[in-house]
């Protein structure tokens, strides 16, 4: 039996939340207000590199500005370089900011503007008309902001990508430089092989964002997306809401 009571709960206590089933908006609370992305804007850089001549075994110099960002890090140093790949693996799934942008300055000639100039244009094809974003890897910024409903917009166009879809799925993996390290990673996704279905999407957590997190999940012929932003239990409130869409699903 569906407890709405549950929902309602979840809704009130994030500042950001939709649940999509199989592409109908089922439940949403906050779902156009503006709101700092986090690292869900890798999302978005994400997609922007593999629809743009994405060339995975490419060999990406690690800049000074790359090595010292702000925020999670995997421990690239400047002056190595690794495969783009790798890269993007690592800045999807432990959220490494540092692969984030080194992959950026790559795919935008050293010009980081000209690819956040990429990234608002991908936006505005998708829809995503109160959204506006000034850095790859989702570091605040008061001219930067985005919505639950938006972010869905977003989700959905990725996980149509199969090397996408595929990255975010991933428990684990490794880069390895052109040096010779190896740096090993781990999912930042605290629902993979912990709840059944569960197959992605993207963590953030930012001072101004909070706890957000978009959650994919494929069961029994369904498919959920949970956005949720500065969600004060991010991990619960994906499996509360999820659950009651798997609850009250004909059987």
């Amino acid at each position: 039996m569906l407890k709405l009571e549950n929902v309602r709960t979840e809704i009130d206590s994030s500042q950001g939340i939709v649940v999509a089933v199989d592409g109908v908006v089922r439940w949403a609370g906050h779902a156009d207000t503006a709101h700092q992305p986090a690292s869900l804007a890798k999302v978005l850089t994400a997609l922007v590199l593999l629809e743009s001549g994405w060339q995975p075994d490419a060999l990406v110099s690690i800049s000074a500005r790359a090595a010292s960002v702000d925020g999670s890090r995997l421990g690239l140093r400047a002056g190595e370089r690794a495969p783009a790949r790798q890269l993007l693996e690592a800045a999807l799934v432990p959220s490494a900011n540092d692969a984030c942008m080194a992959l950026a300055e790559h795919a935008g000639g050293g010009d980081l503007q000209a690819f956040v100039a990429r990234m608002n244009a991908r936006a505005a094809a998708l829809g995503m008309q109160h959204s506006h974003f000034m850095h790859p890897c989702g570091l605040d910024d008061p001219a930067q902001y985005t919505t639950p409903n938006d972010l869905l917009r977003l989700a959905e166009a990725a996980m149509r990508v199969p090397e996408f879809a595929r990255i975010v799925a991933l428990r684990a993996g490794e880069v390895r430089t052109d040096r010779g390290r190896r740096l090993a990673f781990r999912s930042s996704n605290a629902l993979l092989d912990r709840y059944e279905g569960a197959d992605g999407l993207k963590t953030g957590q930012t001072r101004l964002a909070g706890k957000c997190v978009i959650a994919h999940v494929r069961r029994q012929g369904t498919e959920v997306f949970v956005v949720l932003l500065d969600a004060p239990d991010r991990w619960w409130s994906a499996v509360i809401l999820a659950d009651e869409v798997f609850d009250a699903a004909p059987r």
